[in-house]
């Protein structure tokens, strides 16, 4: 993949349509990268969210927000990401579909700094990997492979403030609240054993 060209057909269309071509070649000439800089690596370490990009095996999108306490995601080294994966509704409509396509878009933006990073890449999900006991609350971790790391325009970035983090963000020593909605009468049977104690 990493011989892939950055650009597919239709990208080079609109490109032409508009005549943004030499203005696109010279963003990844200079911005794209295979492997994640210090600047990078300070980056992610101070993001509290990252939206996954997904799709399933026929290529309808999924798109979904995950977050946690700032530093959530860890570059393990120049080319990889860990993310680790909590506990939420059961449906895995996005890590899901990791198992039939592993392609993911990572998009990790910051309101506050109005500064964003693309990464795209190979993903694989290890229930068992070593890498869950340093994360607090972690039901499993996602590896991702970087194919390409570039920074994005923040121009349309709106400026905005953390306030403080979810209550339900995992944490060391921290135990977060159960979320209602698993009290729900019309949830209450359909949850997993390890969720239903007391709730019957």
């Amino acid at each position: 993949m990493a011989d892939e060209p950055i650009y597919h057909e239709g990208m080079r269309r609109l490109q032409d349509l508009r005549e943004t071509r030499a203005i696109a070649d010279r963003l990844a000439q200079v911005t794209l990268r295979t492997s994640f800089n210090d600047e990078d690596r300070a980056f992610i370490a101070g993001c509290a969210m990252v939206f996954v990009a997904t799709a399933d095996a026929e290529g309808r999108p999924e798109c979904s927000y995950k977050s946690g306490m700032p530093g959530f995601v860890r570059v393990l080294d120049a080319g990889t990401l860990a993310i680790p994966d909590y506990d939420g509704n059961g449906m895995y409509r996005s890590w899901g579909n990791v198992l039939v396509n592993a392609h993911v878009g990572l998009l990790f933006p910051d309101f506050d700094r109005q500064k964003r990073l693309r990464v795209n890449g190979i993903a694989r999900i290890d229930v068992d990997d070593p890498l869950r006991a340093e994360f607090p609350g972690a039901v499993f971790v996602i590896r991702v492979a970087a194919m390409q790391i570039f920074p994005n325009c923040p121009r349309y970035l709106h400026r905005m403030q953390w306030l403080e983090p979810s209550i339900y963000a995992p944490r060391p020593d921290y135990a977060p609240p159960e979320p209602a909605w698993k009290s729900f009468a019309a949830f209450r049977d359909a949850l997993p054993p390890r969720d239903r104690d007391g709730k019957d």
